[in-house]
């Protein structure tokens, strides 16, 4: 009986060394976690990030570069957040920062789209964004008046090709010109071209031939100010119409753009 109740004496000291163990291994554990999570460094976004651009001046950028692959053009492609404010790419860590105002998205990454924090499809959900976009039929120095409010949309991948091209989707900012027959003559190196509209251009289709306006972006910026943007081109250093073929380097972006104080109900360059 003695054995028996020694034996039954030591398998209870082995469970409760056991479980006492366990206990310790919890609570190390989590104190090793408690510490890793000190010693993790917290993502730090900066209160400015560089000079801020002058309202009422004409800017330029010129080639801004995307990612792009002519092998996959409809594999999704890292965005790219551009600042007009301070007038630079800016890090896709600043998605959910007021610190971006144009989203450049799907195919060739040449849809465009504000920084907005209400919109679940955009970029900047939950973050401060007051953004929106939108694209109205005329050229650039003809625009003046502000739209209102309910005009700007606020998704993602708003503005891109336009319905007189390939692949259209709406008023565009791009005219894609598939088999170079709309724009050109039909050769192998214009083919395959897209055609920024922010001058007026004229196309050929079913043996007519057809004005197609310009076009001009228009951008409540993250903080809520204004900006029309004239879209020029998507090619490097490839800036008028005739420098464009499609074995031209691309996706570089080339634009122009003012922008106005919040309120402003006009655009104005002075």
């Amino acid at each position: 009986m003695n054995t028996i109740s020694n034996q039954i004496k030591r398998i209870t000291d082995i469970k409760t060394a056991i479980v006492l163990c366990c206990w310790m291994l919890v609570l190390f554990t989590a104190a090793c976690s408690d510490k890793n999570d000190d010693l993790r460094p917290e993502e730090e976004v900066p209160e400015e990030t560089g000079s801020k651009v002058p309202y009422y001046t004409l800017q330029r950028v010129e080639n801004l570069a995307v990612e792009t692959d002519d092998e996959n053009p409809i594999e999704e492609k890292s965005a790219v957040l551009f600042s007009l404010e301070y007038k630079k790419e800016q890090p896709l860590n600043y998605a959910k920062t007021s610190f971006w105002d144009i989203s450049f998205t799907g195919l060739y990454n040449s849809f465009l789209a504000g920084n907005n924090a209400a919109d679940n499809n955009n970029f900047g959900f939950q973050g401060p964004g007051k953004g929106g976009i939108t694209i109205v039929e005329k050229a650039f120095d003809e625009v003046v008046e502000i739209p209102t409010e309910e005009v700007f949309k606020t998704g993602a991948g708003i503005v891109g090709t336009d319905d007189n091209g390939a692949f259209g989707e709406g008023i565009g900012w791009y005219l894609y010109d598939f088999g170079g027959t709309l724009v050109s003559d039909g050769s192998e190196d214009k083919q395959h071209v897209a055609y920024a509209l922010g001058e007026p251009i004229t196309i050929k289709t079913n043996g007519t031939t057809k004005n197609i306006p310009a076009r001009t972006i228009i951008v409540r910026t993250a903080k809520g100010d204004y900006v029309k943007i004239k879209m020029i081109s998507c090619y490097k250093d490839a800036f008028t119409r005739d420098k464009m073929f499609k074995d031209t380097p691309h996706m570089f972006f080339t634009f122009e753009y003012v922008i106005v104080p919040a309120g402003s109900t006009e655009f104005e360059i002075r």
